[in-house]
């Protein structure tokens, strides 16, 4: 006689919980700052994570994923990137356990020739009602090879960004932008230069945050990075952004922001939570400490962002394609599950 085997106990991997906790004391200490790295690192763990932890089906599977994801984000809640990437993983696992749902039913109605109705389950049965309690043997293989995707697209990002370039960019142009971005400077290097800009010919001017305003009427073009966007199509950018879009609106010069898609949140700003939005850091690159004389009469600090309105860009270039602002929904929408925005 027979039996079937207990169903296991969920229980997420050790050693990936330990290996993300190494991560998190990296990013507080800032030994990981890169956006890029970041969410890369993330998938990684996600992807370790799944292999080895246990679970019975997709549900028990994103309970796990969500209850890290809800630890790690609030640990850090300033690196949207590591939510995203969650979030990306989450929607992922419902994906595919919709997807082989929806095969293991086509299957069975064709062996019973009911063709009306797989041709209804395909294009019906994949909304918000199927089954994530559904046991499938195929279900950790295929989000492995999901995530792999993911990674991929990672990898790609910068120089599918970049591949662009030579449409947005033209001859004698006069081009600005603030701060130290590797996606911005890919992209401007994108015509072939190597290097840095002012060692592949590309004349650079440095001027302070107070010449902005004055040297915008000479600018054709802004062109900048962020560190987010958030799902109305504003920006989480460097501390500075702000005052450069603003002057850029005001001279009707176009601000072009370059950004991969792993960078777009499903959240908005409260402007009530910037312990959640911003990050506050050591004051010594805003005025140094040998100044002791004005330190000690003055309280500084140092935000690391500032938000910029979605009315002050015009165009975004991600590693998809130019987007413009108001389209940042729609995508946000793709790339996300609703039920997975708060984890």
């Amino acid at each position: 006689m027979s039996r079937n085997k207990p169903p296991l106990t969920p229980h997420l991997d050790s050693d990936a919980h330990d290996h993300m906790n190494t991560f998190l004391v990296e990013l507080k200490h800032g030994h990981v700052s890169s956006s890029y790295h970041i969410a890369k690192r993330t998938t990684s763990l996600l992807r370790n994570m799944i292999s080895h932890s246990r679970y019975n089906n997709a549900k028990e599977l994103m309970e796990l994923i969500s209850t890290e994801g809800k630890r790690v984000t609030e640990t850090v809640p300033s690196e949207t990137a590591v939510g995203n990437m969650f979030k990306r993983v989450l929607r992922s696992i419902r994906e595919e356990a919709a997807s082989i749902q929806k095969s293991q039913e086509a299957h069975k109605n064709l062996e019973e020739d009911e063709l009306q109705s797989t041709l209804h389950n395909l294009l019906f049965s994949a909304g918000p009602g199927h089954d994530l309690t559904a046991p499938s043997s195929q279900l950790r293989g295929r989000i492995i090879e999901s995530i792999g995707e993911i990674l991929t697209e990672l990898e790609q990002s910068g120089e599918n960004i970049a591949a662009q370039s030579l449409e947005h960019i033209h001859s004698n142009e006069v081009i600005m932008t603030i701060g130290k971005s590797k996606t911005v400077e890919a992209f401007l290097k994108g015509q072939e230069l190597a290097k840095s800009l002012s060692k592949d010919g590309i004349d650079t001017t440095v001027i302070t945050d107070s010449a902005i305003f004055a040297m915008m009427s000479r600018v054709n073009k802004v062109i900048i990075g962020t560190h987010t966007v958030m799902a109305n199509g504003g920006l989480k950018a460097i501390n500075g952004a702000y005052c450069i879009a603003g002057a850029a609106k005001h001279h009707s010069v176009p601000v072009i922001v370059c950004t991969a898609t792993y960078k777009f949140s499903p959240n908005y700003v409260c402007s009530y939570d910037q312990h959640s939005f911003n990050k506050i850091v050591c004051p010594h690159d805003v005025m140094k400490y040998s100044e002791g004389s004005i330190v000690s009469k003055v309280h500084l600090r140092n935000p690391v962002f500032d938000y910029v309105p979605p009315e002050l860009v015009e165009l975004f270039i991600t590693n998809t394609g130019g987007i413009a602002p108001s389209y940042v929904y729609r995508l946000v929408r793709e790339m996300y599950h609703p039920d997975d925005v708060e984890l």
